[in-house]
């Protein structure tokens, strides 16, 4: 009984210091933890402010990211209906109904960035300014995006030809400042070298062409804006500026499809299904065009940013009744599916709407679709995609533009029938096309 109580009071002794130690010991770790939460907080104010308030836009956490491509046919193919896929797209299709845009028949360049890691500059670009390729959430593929002052040369291209179309999509984050410059592109006489480095390189070369400036944000954020500029021998010779609610950040149009298409002198401007230009002297006359940059004037806004991709550079004037009638054939690239899917994108509506005219002029005149992928993939899963995407044709005609289904019939060739090299992007996108063979 006395050890137990000695023992009971020397325990009562060491409460203090036991209660002094641990309090020590909770004041140590509480230390550490503010030491470790300032270092986080350092940590994070070297990060730069924009990268964390575009984190739900864009991501630049991986640095292998998975290839993009507009018609990747590696992943599981959806055994979708036809019918029933492009009945869904029916009212998203007729919002393109005065779109007459008509891509061209060849593709020259095609660039989504696949090829280049994410974090660097594309490699067959060149710049004055800084940009990197990244991620972009939500969005398939590469993208690159430009934060600065700066000019940004895609070095592939070489020349300008009378008739050529040129599409990208572009990109900006919510809240786009009014004051951060336009994203301009310049098509222009004179080399598409260093030499468009210079600041007065219009002025200076006497270089004539075009300058179309996109802008997400108006003076009063009810519209974005949408400039032009002729240039002839360096002299500003035709300028306009429209409004459009097509690219408007306000208002969560932070996305927009871009369709140039130049006939000799005219111009023809799209964003989405809105055609905001139409100039019939946009390109000066008897002049060799080689020049294809784009150009930020100014400097940024600290959390402004833009995005580029899917760059098609196409050549040609389809003729289709002439191809369909004289020689049997009409080969387009211009019909664009979702990425593993026989859902057409709504850009296709001015090819359909061409192939539809021959047709109903036509009455005679039956086709069969074929449809064709480049090489990305099992030859089963393309053989399959080709099918079905040449169904989607079939039924988009039928139903949206009243082709009797009697005089269309379809097939599918997968990647068996290539006309380009698809070691290439430029060729796979050859090879992605629809043929309509007259019957």
């Amino acid at each position: 009984m006395r050890s137990l109580f000695l023992f009971a009071f020397l325990t009562i002794l060491a409460l203090p210091a036991m209660s002094q130690t641990t309090s020590a010991i909770l004041k140590q770790q509480a230390g550490e933890g503010v030491k470790q939460g300032a270092n986080a907080v350092t940590q994070k104010a070297g990060d730069k402010a924009t990268d964390k308030l575009l984190s739900k836009i864009f991501d630049r956490k991986s640095k292998t990211a998975s290839k993009s491509k507009e018609d990747n046919n590696t992943a599981a193919l959806p055994q979708n209906n036809p019918g029933k896929t492009n009945e869904g797209n029916t009212q998203e299709l007729k919002t393109y109904s005065k779109f007459d845009f008509l891509p061209g028949d060849k593709v020259l360049a095609y660039d989504d960035f696949s090829k280049d890691q994410v974090g660097d500059f594309p490699a067959s670009w060149n710049t004055n300014g800084t940009g990197e390729v990244v991620n972009a959430g939500g969005k398939e593929g590469h993208w690159l995006m430009m934060t600065k002052q700066g000019k940004y040369i895609p070095e592939y291209i070489h020349t300008l030809p009378d008739n050529f179309t040129f599409e990208y999509d572009m990109i900006c984050n919510d809240k786009f400042s009014y004051y951060s410059p336009a994203l301009s592109i310049y098509f222009l006489t004179g080399k598409n070298n260093k030499g468009v480095f210079e600041n007065a390189f219009i002025g200076g070369d006497k270089r004539s062409g075009v300058r179309v400036s996109l802008h997400p944000t108006g003076g009063l954020n009810n519209a974005g804006e949408g400039n032009t500029e002729s240039f002839d021998n360096g002299e500003s010779a035709l300028k306009n500026e429209v409004n459009t609610t097509q690219f408007r950040s306000a208002s969560g149009m932070k996305s927009v499809h871009v369709s140039v298409w130049r006939q000799k002198q005219r111009l023809r401007v799209y964003l989405n299904e809105e055609k905001i230009f139409d100039l019939p002297r946009a390109f000066p006359d008897s002049k060799t065009y080689s020049t294809a940059l784009f150009e930020i004037s100014g400097d940024m806004k600290d959390q402004d940013r833009y995005l580029l991709g899917n760059i098609k550079f196409a050549v040609g004037l389809p003729d289709t009744r002439s191809k369909l009638m004289t020689e049997g054939k009409f080969v387009t690239s211009g019909i664009l599916f979702d990425v593993n899917s026989d859902r057409i994108k709504p850009q296709s509506y001015g090819i359909l709407k061409d192939i539809a005219s021959v047709l109903s002029e036509n009455s005679s005149l039956n086709v069969k679709i074929v449809g064709h992928t480049d090489t990305d993939g099992s030859a089963p899963d393309n053989l399959n995609l080709s099918k079905r995407r040449a169904e989607a044709v079939k039924a988009s005609l039928m139903k949206d533009f009243g082709i009797d289904a009697s005089r269309l019939q379809t097939d599918g060739k997968g990647a068996s029938q290539p006309i380009d090299n698809n070691a290439t992007t430029e060729g796979k996108a050859n090879n992605r096309r629809v043929e309509f063979i007259k019957l």
